[in-house]
């Protein structure tokens, strides 16, 4: 394991072997990213859908990491035993050698406070709002500002435990270990790096998970910014064994914890509010389930016609078919099919057919539920040392893949899409999308810019340094406008985004009425 932190502690480091050293290292991280106030404002960042619109039991962002967290521990802990068995075997304390254990032991190993860390922080980034106030800034900064980088989750995490979180120390960042910083990065690269990569060259079936296909604007997951790409390599660089564009054994622990907590955790969440109708889940899965060959033969168009997804199957059977599209590698039909049975079974018969009343069988009902998936896809799990490009070292197999991938449509297709979150949700890009330009317009003030918030003006002046600092060492990693005023512009946005990103939901809200004057 790689244990060495960045910064300033390096040299305080450097004579300690990394197996001594690394436990005790490791557990600072994660110490580090759970006293930071970033983790603590997750309590207040929407995880899927806002508490206010469907009742006060739902999962935010801090809840749900907290899950992720135990979801990787219980993993990485299976995977850290494959690699003890191996090593006893190296040492010869054991007869026979564990296959598992070797391929982690060669890829850099699985330390579970690791996976935990990575957990902890992989929300960080999150601005107010979730994932639609990601898309708002994305978008704003993009189109508006003229930051061709725009916003990214991921990368925002990865900027605040580098670069904006602080120990008090003269040196920004939480001077992590370079193994919890790789594993924090579910898409190494920057979003530049996939500019200019057109679909004839690379067809998306033959790029990792994350990057889509736009060759104009570049990817569309992405784990760090152009200002914070030498970090990444530094951290990537720990881990030699671990291909170009490939997680950490680490990180794809994370990865995976994740999935599973969100496909799970948040179904019980939607289960106890109310917000799942069993008629419409059951009838979905039933209609598909019933005529699987008619909809095999039907046409895309008649698929995506005015109106299709509204009737029961068709959402089914295109989720089908953008799955055999991009992971054909995996992806099955008979696989998919004994997948949506078990979903339809254990979902909108059993978990839906009684409706939740608060009560003590009720809460068990669900409980059970997801007591038994968390521990089915625990237990599903496969290593490889030579996976897919859309994979990862550490994945689901076949079966449970198709399993998540259903799990996650029931919350996409009866939860986010639901119309009623339309209206609020409108309200709060508006929220986002005002902050952004309202402070732009702030900064841009001769007469009154210096009274801006001091983080604000503090972080522009720091954003437009690195900006020209990094035009000097290592111009081809920036992107856009580079001139003297471009790169002012640059650095004076990533500031705000910055700046509106560290809000929770409250304080986006009432910073927006104090900025705006709206009543």
């Amino acid at each position: 394991m790689h244990g060495v932190q960045g910064g300033d502690a390096v040299a305080a480091t450097d004579a300690v072997s990394p197996e001594l050293a690394g436990a005790q290292e490791y557990r600072i991280d994660l110490e580090r990213i759970r006293f930071s106030s970033y983790f603590a404002r997750l309590s207040d960042v929407t995880q899927v859908v806002p508490r206010s619109g469907v009742g006060p039991v739902m999962h935010n962002r801090l809840t749900h990491s907290l899950k992720v967290s135990a979801v990787a521990r219980v993993i990485a802990a299976q995977l850290a035993g494959h690699e003890a068995r191996h090593r006893a075997h190296l040492s010869g304390v054991r007869g026979e050698d564990d296959a598992t254990g070797a391929i982690v032991a060669r890829l850099g190993g699985c330390d579970t406070v690791v996976a935990q860390a990575a957990a902890h922080a992989h929300d960080l980034g999150h601005p107010p709002f979730g994932h639609l106030g990601e898309r708002v800034l994305d978008r704003v900064a993009r189109e508006r500002l003229g930051l061709l980088e725009g916003f990214e989750g991921n990368a925002q995490s990865f900027r605040i435990l580098t670069q904006l979180d602080t120990l008090g120390r003269d040196f920004p960042g939480l001077n992590l270990t370079a193994a919890t910083r790789a594993a924090t990065l579910k898409y190494p690269w920057t979003r530049a790096s996939w500019i200019g990569v057109t679909a004839a060259q690379r067809p998306v079936t033959e790029r990792p998970r994350g990057v889509g296909a736009d060759a104009v604007h570049g990817a569309e997951k992405f784990s760090a910014y152009a200002l914070d790409a030498v970090e990444m390599e530094g951290a990537l660089a720990a881990f030699p064994r671990v291909s170009e564009g490939m997680q950490t054994v680490e990180c794809a622990v994370m990865d995976l914890a994740d999935d599973i907590a969100y496909a799970v955790h948040d179904l019980d969440d939607f289960t106890r509010a109310g917000v799942l109708q069993q008629a419409a889940v059951a009838g979905e899965f039933r209609a598909w389930l019933a005529d699987v060959g008619r909809f095999a033969r039907m046409a895309p168009q008649e698929l995506a016609g005015s109106g299709a997804l509204r009737v029961p199957g068709h959402a089914l059977e295109q989720l089908w078919r953008r799955l055999a599209l991009k992971d054909a590698w995996i992806a099955d039909r008979e696989a998919f099919t004994a997948a949506v049975h078990r979903v339809s079974a254990e979902v909108g018969d059993a978990l839906l057919g009684v409706p939740y009343d608060g009560g003590i069988d009720s809460e068990r009902a669900v409980s059970d539920f997801t007591r038994r998936w968390i521990e089915h896809l625990r237990t599903s799990i496969v290593v490889e040392e030579r996976p897919h490009v859309r994979s990862g070292y550490v994945r689901l197999d076949q079966q449970a893949w198709h399993e998540v991938m259903v799990l996650k449509f029931v919350h996409a297709h009866f939860v986010l899409e639901r119309p009623e979150l339309g209206q609020p949700q409108r309200g709060q890009a508006r929220v986002v999308e005002d902050l952004v330009l309202g402070f732009d317009a702030w900064l841009s003030d001769r007469v009154d810019a210096g009274r801006a918030p001091r983080r604000l003006l503090e972080w522009a002046d720091e954003a437009v340094a690195a900006y020209f600092e990094l035009r000097g060492d290592r111009p081809e990693l920036l992107s856009g406008d580079t001139s003297d005023p471009g790169l002012r512009r640059q650095g004076r946005t990533r500031a705000i985004l910055d700046y509106v990103a560290s809000l929770t939901d409250q304080q986006a809200i009432s910073t927006h009425r104090e900025l705006t004057g709206a009543a």
